[in-house]
């Protein structure tokens, strides 16, 4: 029997990648991208190790920027979203390492993904885990646990015919929970083809603990999100965990403004997509004075005895990006 651990739980290690290509990044964004991506990694090393894949011609840039903290492994990488394109990490009841590999394919063939795709296999290996195969395509960001047999996932990521055509709830559901350990999913609708995740959990609605969830909230009536965030709130109060526990739900709305100089349409202005290591939360900020106080203030009520690190991603975040999607954990 497999279980995911909720991210709070304590790590061996953090995944990364350093992947930002001129292909996909263009040459304006890449040097800022790899320098957030840097900045990332280091915040996470001084509270745990960092692995981070690295192309064979990029391994001394990565070294200049990531320092001696971060350990760089030469791995051929497309990208750099490791939350998506990494393994799936559970543990079984002797505390054994397992991995799935959840059959990347570029978000429904958005984007190429021939090196990404052996990601997975390649970073089970490494962390000497169990590969364990599926059928089922969807990517790491589409799934939020609470470590307790509860998730929340969305239904335009995971449900969608570019990725699991054919495949029923139900029948998803039972494959997510022979896996992961779950007796209860939590389905969002999301939002399909808004962006190249078709509507990630994990920029919606987060588990800080079991029994309390924080929800993104977006107060930009012109924003695609603005009803999404709303349809999802009012499902989120309404329901229970796996345990019968009413969720708690806070409230994390984005910022009101942000630094104009990367500022573009595909630009991810959302604090929900924070990083939990042992002992920090890793999280953005985006130039707006109060709402990032807030999102400040919100984490440390929520994280108890966690430093809050806010780092300027803004690189990241106009690759429609975030914090959490450059990651994955390896439980302890």
């Amino acid at each position: 029997m497999w279980r995911m651990p909720e991210e709070g739980e304590p790590h061996a290690a953090t995944w990364m990648a350093f992947g930002a290509s001129v292909k996909i990044w263009g040459k304006r964004l890449r040097p800022v991208v790899q320098e957030n991506l840097a900045s990332i990694a280091k915040a996470i090393a001084a509270h745990e190790p960092v692995h981070m894949l690295v192309s064979e011609g990029e391994h001394d840039l990565a070294a200049r920027l990531c320092g001696p903290t971060v350990d760089l492994v030469v791995q051929p990488i497309d990208d750099l979203w490791m939350r998506d394109t990494g393994p799936v990490f559970v543990k079984d009841r002797a505390g054994r390492l397992g991995g799935v590999g959840f059959n990347f394919n570029g978000w429904g063939g958005k984007q190429s993904h021939g090196r990404d795709a052996k990601v997975a296999g390649v970073v089970a290996g490494k962390a000497g885990g169990q590969f364990l195969d599926t059928t089922l395509v969807l990517e790491g960001g589409g799934i939020e646990v609470d470590g307790e047999g509860t998730a929340i996932v969305t239904e335009s990521c995971v449900l969608n015919p570019n990725r699991n055509p054919g495949v029923s709830k139900t029948d998803c559901g039972k494959e997510l929970s022979r896996l992961l350990g779950l007796s209860k999913i939590i389905w969002l609708p999301g939002i399909a083809g808004k962006d190249i995740t078709d509507g990630h959990t994990d920029f919606y609605a987060r588990f800080a603990g079991p029994g309390v969830v924080v929800a993104g909230l977006d107060n930009d009536p012109a924003s695609f999100d603005y009803d999404v965030t709303r349809r999802h709130l009012k499902i989120l109060r309404e329901e229970t965990d796996a345990k019968g526990r009413r969720l708690r739900v806070v409230t994390l709305p984005g910022p009101k403004t942000i630094r104009e100089t990367y500022e573009n349409r595909d630009f991810a202005a959302g604090y929900i997509n924070f990083y939990v290591c042992n002992g920090a939360v890793i999280a953005p900020q985006f130039g707006d004075r109060d709402a990032d106080m807030n999102s400040r203030d919100v984490l440390s009520d929520l994280f108890p005895g966690r430093d809050i690190v806010q780092l300027n991603i803004d690189g990241i975040a106009a690759g429609g990006g975030g914090i959490h999607c450059t990651t994955q954990q390896q439980p302890k």
